[in-house]
């Protein structure tokens, strides 16, 4: 039982070369991510808005951290009440949960987690207004909150104009609750692959955003945020004017969808590079032109589509089962245990799957970061 207890429940060592990693494995190319972050955090600064990094995507204490220090964050969002505990036990100090929280059980660890950090919460509900009223004057606790508004994604959100109006004035008129904005984001427009179209979403969004704050005003009501945007569209909403939060996660990673999003010049959206991959080994080469790998549907998510096999366009993963993907490689040139650095179809999901980030400097294994909030879904 002693040799099991060491060091065998963790893919890769510090100091390991990526060829001893052990697959599969969910690896981040720590110069590819830093550029990232220094990339978005320049965007933020000169469209004078305000980065508040979306911690679903990778669920990491230790990315977020980074984020805020050195990503030019504000702040952290996050979608459920556990992923705020577990960040919030982390050190991090200023969480938008850009979510409903609904229940009584939900909304106590809600306010319990306010006494120890700034919590913000999306709401578009009455009912659900004045329960977090309720207990958070139980709880003698103060909560800030943005009226959710469906900007054109057919989601949550309350209609814009004046039903969010009328919402964010029983916010303001509630014990213990402080109206802090707006949240206007419009998820499906961040996957729409012509610039043109999306564009054009993003228009509508906007406007529907603006219409909102406009009559807020008119009442007497202050936004102090309004927040949204997308790694898809965070350019749109960052020049408009309207918007001085914005809210993208995938940017640090990006994945093979977000790969085919066109920017305005036809080249990647914000320019941002791979740097999230599922590391894979061949482990079968029973018939010709085809191989097999261990990552299957456990390693990564095919919601979004398949992965691509990054850096080899000679290659093509073509189907995945639970723990196996088959590859297309008409050269056969892969052999038993060749390593392969898969670029998911999906990444918030896919991280999702694992316990570890392989963190990685050219080929030698820098650190370990663990997926903090694995699982964290409720």
């Amino acid at each position: 039982m002693d040799d099991l207890e060491v060091g065998y429940d963790i893919p890769a060592a510090i100091g390991d070369s990526l060829d001893d990693v052990q697959t599969p494995a969910l690896i981040i190319d720590l110069d590819a991510f830093e550029r990232n972050c220094a990339g978005m955090r320049a965007k933020a600064e000169g469209m004078n808005v305000r980065l508040r990094a979306h911690a679903k995507t990778h669920k990491s204490a230790d990315i977020a951290l980074y984020q805020m220090a050195r990503g030019g964050a504000c702040g952290i969002c996050c979608q459920k009440v556990s992923e705020a505990e577990a960040l919030v036990r982390a050190g991090i100090t200023d969480v938008l949960i850009t979510n409903q929280v609904c229940g009584p059980n939900k909304i106590a660890r809600l306010a319990r987690l306010a006494k120890l950090a700034r919590i913000i919460v999306c709401v578009d509900d009455a009912t659900n207004v004045s329960d977090l009223s309720r207990v958070m004057t139980e709880h003698a606790v103060t909560l800030e909150v943005l009226v959710e508004i469906d900007c054109g994604s057919g989601r949550c959100g309350v209609r814009p104009g004046m039903p969010a109006v009328k919402l964010a004035q029983q916010v303001a008129a509630s014990p213990n609750l402080v109206f802090a904005g707006i949240q206007a984001y419009h998820g499906s427009a961040q996957h729409i692959v012509d610039a043109v179209e999306r564009r054009s979403a993003i228009v509508k969004s906007t406007a529907a955003a603006d219409r909102t704050v406009g009559l807020m005003r008119e009442v007497g009501l202050k936004c102090t945020i309004v927040g949204g945007a997308g790694t898809g569209t965070f350019d749109l909403e960052g020049m408009s004017g309207i918007y001085n939060e914005l809210q993208c996660g995938s940017y640090i990673f990006m994945d093979a969808h977000y790969g085919m999003i066109r920017a305005d010049d036809g080249g990647r959206v914000g320019g941002f590079e791979n740097a999230l991959f599922v590391l894979t080994s061949i482990i079968s080469r029973a018939e010709p032109k085809r191989a097999v790998c261990d990552a299957g549907l456990k390693a990564h998510s095919v919601d979004s589509g398949l992965p691509t096999v990054f850096g080899r366009p000679d290659l093509t993963f073509v189907d995945a089962s639970d723990e196996h993907g088959t590859i297309d490689d008409p050269g056969d040139t892969l052999s038993i245990n060749t390593k392969l650095k898969l670029v998911p179809g999906h990444c918030d999901p896919t991280c999702n799957l694992h316990d570890w980030y392989v963190c990685v400097r050219g080929t030698k294994v820098e650190a370990l970061w663990p997926v903090t909030a694995r699982g964290k879904v409720f």
